[in-house]
């Protein structure tokens, strides 16, 4: 059993979390685990489960809105073995690339505390230093960003987010930026599909 999913290090949110458990039992309501190829070269960090999303599979980005786009746009750039993840046992497989998030527990209205974010960046900072493998960090939002920059030690005005942003990393590693896959992103036009695959093409060229 992973420690990780019985860490309440965050009274708010582990309160939150113990209140949605009450409500749909039937849910996951617990930290959501990264999913995906542990030897992945490409590391997708996201913000936080979806109350109705990964909070209720167990799945990052699955079961929700913001998930569409993303598993839409692996599988068309071979990352994944099929265009929509429905659940934690469809049988989904991604292959060199794993999807995880800043925050590991959902927080109320989407929105985590500074404090949160910072104790759970111990995680992100464990994974990061395990998966020697990773070579590009794509980071979907500020929110991820500046998790990144914190989990790797470095000052959170090294980098400046942008959209298709790319930026050099200790280890030979490169973040890349891109506007989160939200709905009001999408729906706005703030991202839209050929933009995410314009920030698709970059990270292929990092790996090739």
């Amino acid at each position: 059993m992973n420690p990780l999913l019985d860490c309440t290090s965050c009274p708010r949110l582990a309160d939150f979390l113990a209140d949605v458990r009450a409500k749909h039992p039937d849910y996951h309501g617990r930290p959501v685990l990264p999913f995906g190829d542990p030897k992945a070269r490409l590391l997708v960090v996201g913000l936080a489960p979806g109350l109705h999303g990964a909070n209720r599979s167990g799945r990052p980005f699955t079961g929700d809105y913001a998930g569409i786009l993303l598993y839409e746009t692996l599988h068309a750039f071979g990352f994944g073995s099929r265009p929509v993840s429905e659940s934690a046992d469809d049988g989904l497989v991604l292959t060199d690339c794993r999807i995880t998030n800043a925050v590991k527990c959902l927080p109320p209205a989407n929105k985590p505390e500074p404090s949160e974010i910072k104790t759970c960046n111990t995680f992100l900072a464990a994974e990061l230093a395990a998966s020697k493998e990773v070579r590009v960090i794509l980071a979907l939002g500020l929110v991820a960003h500046k998790a990144v920059q914190m989990a790797l030690g470095l000052k959170q005005s090294a980098l400046a987010f942008g959209h298709g942003a790319r930026h050099d990393l200790p280890g030979n590693r490169v973040l890349i930026d891109s506007y989160h896959c939200s709905r009001y992103n999408t729906q706005t036009r703030r991202l839209t599909p050929e933009g995410f695959h314009d920030v698709f093409r970059l990270i292929q060229t990092e790996l090739a």
